[in-house]
């Protein structure tokens, strides 16, 4: 139960950190001198979206690893 609310915690800082809403150098300067705001937007959006499924992925591996270990630590003992 603790491990379920700490996941939830730490994705949901890693979702609404400000940070989350950076872009790189690069596609900000491009962006901004095209003067679209809805595609700026956009983009800002798939970039946050394609960052979260790192995290999502070394987490579930993370929990899997863990589980493994405690029910192998149960089942000596």
């Amino acid at each position: 139960m603790r491990i379920n609310r700490l996941l939830f915690v730490l994705v949901l800082l890693l979702v609404a950190s400000p940070s989350a809403l950076g872009q790189c150098a690069m596609c900000r300067a491009s962006l901004e001198s095209s003067g679209n705001v809805v595609k700026a937007e956009a983009v800002n959006d798939g970039i946050v979206y394609l960052m979260v499924f790192p995290y999502i992925l070394v987490a579930v591996v993370g929990y899997v690893v863990y589980s493994m270990f405690r029910r192998k630590k149960v089942k000596t003992t």
